[in-house]
Order: C-alpha cells, then structure tokens, then sequence
C-alpha cells in the first residue's frame, strides 16, 4: 500500500467507526450521560481509569461507580465525608478495589479545590507537540493527597516508558469534538493535534500489519513512532485513527 492508499483505507475506516453506533459498546458512553462540564470530565476519568478487560464489564462496572456517587459525580467529589466514602469499600474492578476508589475521589477533590480542576492541571503542562508531559505532571498533582502507594500504579506514567493507554483515551475524550457524536470535545485549552494514540494490543497489532510500527512492546517509544506516523497522515487530528486501528483489531479482526 503506498502512503496515499493507506491515508485512504484508514480515512474509510475512520468514518465507518467514529459513529454513534461505537458509543453503545464503548466506556465513552459514561461522560455521555451527564450535560455538567465537570460532571462530564470526572466520569470520563474515573471510566477511563478501569478501561482494561472485558469492555461489557468495564462499562458496568463504571455504571457502578457512577451509581455510588448518587451518580452526581462532581457534587460527591467535592462535598463526600468520611462516612460517604466507605460504601465505596465494596467497589472492584479487576486489581482496581474500594480503597483505590477512595483514593482516586480524594485526588479529585484535591485538583478541584487546589488546582483548578482537571483540564486546568493538563492543560498547564501541554508541550508545543505533545501532552505526554502533562500527564507525568499530572500524576504527581494528583496524588499530593497523600493516597496508598498501591493506587498510584492506577495512572501511567510516560516518562517512565508507559504507553498510558488509558489516559490517552481519555484526553481523546476530553479534548477532540468529533462533530460525529462520540468524543465530546469539552476541553478547549489543548488542541487534538496535540493527542496520542491509545496504543494497546489491538491498536498496536493492526499498527505493524500496516507499517506504522515497527517496534514490538507497546511501550512510550512505540507510541512515538506511532504518532510520528499518524502525524503525517493528519497533523491536526492524529488521534482520529484510533477508530480505525480499534475498529480493524477489535471488530474486523484484521
């Protein structure tokens, strides 16, 4: 395939899975089902966080966190006591327990009430290309609370050669307007052409079979050959190729 057949086969594919057909079976369905911007981004956040194993369980058990915050996400960040937080000690999700869970709302509150909310803290680390640094950034904010030692492994770190999968996602989430539906696009301080790639094994499987990777672990460094490349097909939307790379992987199984 030369580079112009290739931008045109992933173009296609963009098109055939950035639908609101894809929200149905995707943990994007959480933030959809709030209209509050801040209600919105914790959501997406603490969805994204528990985005790993089976999605139909992902999604249900992100409903579950939803429903333990009285699904008023923001308010119960903000306004939760000691006592709201132990109903949360039943919460699992795969290695993701109770007590991560009141880790991660203790966190939240902290960049809330300290920092200027999430988009504030990512945004005031953004590099001219990349926002890589911002998350690394962002991690050390967010577990200032003084949180167990054992939540922290819950957010990637890329400058310690982590993909971070999840929390790409979440920022394509946050930070790209689709005009399709399905990525909300409420963050206007970081431009999409700033994004990654949520490089996991789908993506990074059909990514070699197509020549935009050639390294094996699915690691920092493969993420940056692999936005290298997504870059050049699109250096403004990069990020938009995740619907076809995921929707080859997992649906076509290419």
């Amino acid at each position: 395939m030369t580079e112009a057949e290739l931008k045109d086969f992933l173009n296609e594919k963009v098109l055939q899975y950035n639908t609101l057909d894809f929200i149905e079976s995707d943990p994007v369905q959480i933030p959809h089902l709030f209209t509050q911007k801040e209600d919105i981004e914790i959501a997406g956040f603490l969805s994204a966080t528990i985005a790993w194993g089976n999605r139909k369980m992902i999604i249900k058990n992100s409903i579950k966190m939803m429903d333990l915050m009285g699904n008023s996400p923001y308010d119960f960040v903000l306004s939760h006591s000691e006592h709201h937080l132990e109903k949360l000690n039943t919460f699992v999700h795969r290695t993701f327990n109770g007590q991560d869970f009141q880790s991660f709302i203790k966190g939240l509150q902290h960049v809330y009430n300290n920092h200027g909310g999430l988009e504030s803290v990512f945004a005031k680390h953004q590099e001219a290309t990349s926002v890589q640094k911002s998350i690394h950034e962002f991690k050390k904010v967010f577990f200032e609370a003084n949180q167990p030692q054992r939540s922290q492994k819950h957010i990637s770190d890329p400058l310690n050669n982590s993909a971070a999968k999840r929390i790409n996602m979440y920022l394509r989430w946050m930070c790209r307007h689709d005009k399709k539906g399905v990525d909300l696009g409420i963050w206007k301080s970081i431009s999409p052409s700033k994004l990654s790639c949520p490089l996991d094994v789908h993506s990074g499987n059909v990514a070699r079979k197509l020549g935009l990777l050639t390294r094996k672990q699915n690691d920092a460094k493969a993420l940056y050959e692999l936005d290298t490349q997504l870059r050049l097909l699109d250096p403004k939307d990069p990020v938009k190729y995740d619907f076809a790379l995921f929707g080859l992987g997992v649906f076509e199984d290419f």
